[in-house]
């Protein structure tokens, strides 16, 4: 009989490989592609909007890095959630929800692919390539994940050494050709940000960031994981940060502020136009292939694995539809279908944003739970705790305000999303508890025939 339970690969992942994979989803995920959807909002402080997202996400670290250090677990958020809420709606839904914003992430990515290769050809090539190119990257990320760890770490590693290093050429090249003198004005800065679009650019910066909630998915599959976790954490941040404070310096230096925002589906090539011309362009564009490639391929590792735990806990249905194989790798086709599905529909403003909305509803639950029931048990900070769930909701109200006022769709999408999955979740577990009911009383009551 084929064994189709979760199949997890404990201490597969070094340090070395636990830290590219978590830099290569953030920086897959963040600076190609938000770089000028921070800056619409943040204006000339957009650079400072990236600092800021890196301090909130380096306190929602501590809950993570607290919790999974002493629990470590393949689908940590998953067990995270469990050790605080038990078998509850609240536990299934936030780790719906942290796998559905990783899968939306996915697409993000995939987009920022399709855009970025475009920019490859002459002229200007028609939009409905971007979908295409996005859904093709998804099944390559697809086949690259069948293939296993081992292929998934060698990734991670090669890839990670060359989009940072690309990225570091690109900011120095950019500021040597185009100088220190910033063509955005960050002081008084450009644009003239309010204080609500500030904040809502950081709660969208945050999504740059998140990619280290990827390591804390990996759980025991990292070797040593009670250090190995939290140092993969923290050092992923840094490095994180350090190019990204480069690369918006480059950019800045390159392009004025309107130009950034027009381009903002591919701002890091536009910025290497003046700068560096065609050929700088055609650099930036592979680094980002390369990073948007990579960082998918270590998401879809992550979110299958988290979807495989979850059904191995019976926090979610699960059909094999009639595929072969594990949990795993069906939960894997599940993650590539639904990430091509939004790739395929909605353009990267809007799948940034209820990204964006999605994680901070999750992270907050995480934050809560650690407080109220696991601090004691892990040695949690409790004025850390509440400082994180405030800058969390804080990021989040000035987000979903600024954007309801432009953009109220995605708005109305993204909280009916969070209903229905808090929704289908009560159904789902008030069911498996009353099947569960159901099968204890059929068993009693066989036990008294045959007594009899």
């Amino acid at each position: 009989m084929t064994d189709r339970s979760a199949n997890y690969e404990q201490g597969s992942l070094s340090l070395t490989a636990t830290v590219a994979m978590g830099t290569g989803v953030m920086i897959g995920a963040g600076i190609f592609a938000l770089t000028g959807q921070v800056a619409e909002l943040a204006g000339g402080l957009f650079p400072l909007a990236f600092i800021i997202a890196a301090m909130v996400s380096g306190f929602s670290a501590y809950s993570y890095i607290k919790v999974a250090s002493a629990y470590p677990s393949a689908g940590g958020i998953a067990m995270i959630l469990h050790k605080a809420y038990g078998d509850s709606t609240i536990t299934g839904a936030a780790s719906l929800l942290m796998a559905l914003s990783m899968v939306i992430n996915e697409s993000l990515v995939a987009r920022t692919f399709g855009a970025y290769t475009l920019r490859l050809f002459p002229g200007d090539a028609a939009d409905a390539w971007v979908p295409v190119l996005a859904v093709g990257l998804i099944v390559l990320a697809f086949v690259v994940n069948v293939a296993g760890n081992k292929v998934i770490g060698t990734v991670s590693n090669i890839s990670a050494a060359i989009k940072i290093g690309g990225l570091l050429v690109f900011a120095a090249i950019a500021v040597a050709a185009s100088g220190v003198d910033l063509q955005i004005q960050p002081w008084p800065p450009a644009g003239d940000p309010t204080t609500s679009t500030f904040v809502g650019a950081i709660a969208l910066a945050i999504l740059a960031f998140k990619g280290f909630t990827t390591i804390t998915n990996s759980g025991d599959e990292v070797i040593e994981p009670e250090k190995n976790i939290g140092r993969a954490i923290v050092i992923s941040l840094a490095i994180c940060l350090v190019v990204y404070m480069a690369v918006c310096f480059a950019v800045a230096s390159s392009l004025t502020l309107g130009e950034l925002i027009e381009a903002r589906d591919y701002s890091l090539a536009e910025a290497a136009r003046p700068a560096i011309g065609g050929y700088g362009t055609t650099f930036t564009v592979v680094i980002a292939m390369i990073a948007t490639a990579s960082g998918l391929v270590a998401s879809v590792f992550a979110v299958s694995r988290m979807l495989a735990m979850l059904t191995d806990m019976k926090l979610i249905p699960h059909s094999h539809f009639g595929m072969p194989g594990d949990i795993q790798k069906h939960t894997l086709v599940y993650t590539v279908v639904i990430a091509a599905v939004l790739a395929a529909l909605f353009d990267l403003s809007r799948i940034a944003s209820m990204g964006a909305i999605f994680y901070l509803v999750m992270d907050m639950a995480i934050h809560w739970g650690v407080f109220r029931h696991l601090r004691d048990d892990v040695g949690a900070s409790a004025p850390v705790l509440v400082t994180a769930i405030a800058l969390d909701a804080l990021a989040l109200v000035a987000f979903v305000f600024v954007k309801g006022g432009s953009d109220p769709l995605i708005v109305g999408v993204s909280l009916g999303g969070i209903a229905t999955v808090f929704a289908f979740e009560r159904f789902f577990l008030r069911r498996v508890r009353d099947k569960g009911a159901d099968d204890r009383g059929d068993t009693h009551t066989h036990g008294m025939d045959h007594d009899a």
